[in-house]
Formats: C-alpha cells, sequence, structure tokens
C-alpha cells in the first residue's frame, strides 16, 4: 500500500482507500467492496478495481487508479487539445503549442496528469519545461510517461507476421 499512497502522492494528492479492501495477488493490487471481498477465494483472476502492480519495487498505475486521482480536487492536472490529445495516445511528449491549461501546482519535475478537454484521463506525464517561462511553442513541456495507447502499442508489437 506504501507504493500507491507514494505514487498518489506524486501528483499533489491523497486518497484514502481501505486498505483491508486492497487485495494483492501476484504483485497486482485490486480494491473490493466488502461484498465481493466476501465473495472471492485466493485463486480469483481479476476482481473489483485494478490499481496496478509492483515490479522491482516500481508502482505501474492502473487507468482506473489514475482516473480515481483525477477526480480529486487540487492534482497536477495538464488539459491537452484534440491535437495533442491525439499526439500524446500515440506516445508522444507534450509541446507548449498543444496545452490548454495546466495546473496551478505544476512545477518542473512534478508529475500531471494529463486529461483531454472532456475531462478523460489520457495518461501522465513529468513535466520538465516551466511553461510561463519557455517561449518556444514547439519545446517539451510533458515528458510522456504512461499513455491509454500504450496496450495497443503493445499488442501491434506482440503480433507476428503470417
Amino acid at each position: 500500500m506504501k507504493l500507491i499512497n507514494d505514487f498518489v502522492h506524486r501528483f499533489n494528492a491523497s486518497m484514502s482507500i481501505d486498505e483491508s479492501m486492497v487485495i494483492e495477488k501476484r504483485s497486482r493490487y485490486f480494491l473490493l467492496n466488502a461484498g465481493l471481498k466476501r465473495l472471492i477465494s485466493r485463486d480469483f483472476f481479476y476482481a473489483g478495481i485494478y490499481l496496478g502492480k509492483v515490479k522491482n519495487r516500481v508502482f505501474f498505475p492502473s487507468f482506473p487508479l489514475l482516473n480515481m486521482i483525477a477526480e480529486k480536487e487540487g492534482v497536477n492536472k495538464t488539459v491537452v487539445n484534440e491535437k495533442a490529445e491525439w499526439l500524446f495516445v500515440c506516445g508522444r511528449d507534450l509541446f507548449k503549442q498543444g496545452i490548454v491549461k495546466m495546473g496551478v501546482s505544476a512545477r518542473r519535475g512534478a508529475y500531471t496528469l494529463v486529461l483531454n478537454e472532456r475531462g478523460e484521463c489520457l495518461g501522465f506525464g513529468k513535466i520538465v519545461a516551466n511553461i510561463a517561462q519557455t517561449k518556444d511553442e514547439k519545446a517539451v513541456i510533458v515528458k510522456s510517461i504512461s499513455d491509454i495507447g500504450d496496450f495497443l502499442r503493445r499488442e501491434r508489437n506482440a503480433r507476428t507476421p503470417p
């Protein structure tokens, strides 16, 4: 749980998750409700809300967890326009010209959730430059770390040609 809480704090957020409702199986963490917790056996594949996994002492979040963080007030968020949204989902970094709004507490070195203009969480990245001090519209402001297109890219790369 400490790794999950530490990850959430990277976004200037805090969440109160009842630790007794979090189940760990093979380094994967699931959040259950009381009714579901009573029904599952230890040999389950998937249950409740998948929070993420730990590999080599590093926490890799799920998108449901990122969405839960995005709902909190005061969280570091970066809102992007439609073109930047597409590029980000394709694995690209965010340039100044594509950023519509950044959170007040967004500073260089901080982690930020990336949202489209509809408020949908697309992933997260690390702020590498101060947007207010950057003159070049094509300068990278947010370095992409994880985005919702990652799964599709992994699937494409895993397929072998016929």
